[in-house]
């Protein structure tokens, strides 16, 4: 179990990844972000998720440059993220979306690139360019994001390289055990999208009565629910000291018991759309 901010997992293909990284999605470009993305560097973080739809990879890779220059870190020292949208799923289209992110964000490589949504009839294709640019070499890993079980079986029917992630909306209202438990099988890693349900969760009163017990916040007891579940955890914010907070989570364990607690709080329900049912 990760015990530090810089903690990692191997992925499937040798690729090691960290457990916690900062999430950027529904943030405006602009000088709150790169400070967002700098600060989070300085205080340990080292995986940055953002994607092309976010239109917010500019600002990151603008933070990304400051922190390298400010706090003496090599890029290949971070773990940065994309994803490409459904408007350009395809093999050519996502081959050319991928050196547009590139180049937004100032970077010459990815360590993880994901199919944004399984729009049908359209992510194999796009797979295929994801194989190309694995192959190839220009980004370390690739993935998917928002993927069910029949999503990844009909993906893994045609697919040569078998995705390292799946990142997809996980928090305790939204458990998604079949999915987790096939991901573990398939040595797929799972890594949660709105970990704390954008906010709705912290008012909880069974979880308010946990982060009283270990002295913690409701969303640090989340966060760590998280990693104690093996799911990678990207939690959003823009603030320093929140996000100092997000990652005070290597000081305590919840208990078997605690954990089971907050696991019947599922209700299989999204705040984000339905990956089988969602039109963008």
């Amino acid at each position: 179990m990760s015990k530090h901010v810089q903690d990692t997992v191997t992925l499937n293909n040798g690729v090691n990844m960290p457990w916690l990284g900062l999430g950027v999605f529904k943030v405006a470009e602009g000088s709150e972000l790169v400070q967002a993305v700098a600060s989070a560097v300085k205080h340990g973080y080292r995986s940055i998720d953002t994607a092309a739809i976010y239109e917010n990879e500019k600002s990151v890779g603008e933070g990304i440059r400051e922190a390298i220059r400010e706090h003496s870190i090599r890029r290949e020292d971070l773990f940065i993220t994309s994803k490409v949208w459904n408007a350009d799923l395809g093999y050519e289209s996502t081959l050319a979306a991928y050196e547009t992110s590139l180049r937004k964000l100032g970077l010459d490589y990815l360590d993880l690139y994901l199919i944004h949504w399984p729009v049908q009839g359209k992510y194999k294709e796009a797979w295929r360019a994801l194989e190309t640019l694995y192959k190839s070499g220009r980004v370390k890993a690739i993935g998917v994001s928002n993927f069910q079980v029949h999503h990844l079986k009909d993906l893994m029917k045609d697919a040569e390289i078998k995705p390292a992630v799946n990142q997809v909306e996980f928090h305790p209202r939204l458990t998604q055990q079949e999915l987790r438990d096939f991901c573990k099988e398939q040595g797929i890693q799972l890594e949660a999208w709105s970990p704390l349900m954008q906010g709705q969760l912290l008012d909880h009163p069974d979880l308010q009565e946990l982060a009283a017990k270990y002295g913690k916040s409701v969303a640090q007891v989340i966060l760590r629910w998280d990693l104690q579940h093996g799911v990678i955890t990207i939690p959003k914010s823009t603030k320093e000291q929140r996000i100092i907070e997000n990652a005070d989570l290597f000081d305590f364990e919840l208990s078997a018991d605690d954990m089971n607690r907050i696991d019947r709080l599922n209700q299989d329900l999204r705040v984000g759309p339905d990956p089988d049912n969602f039109d963008f």
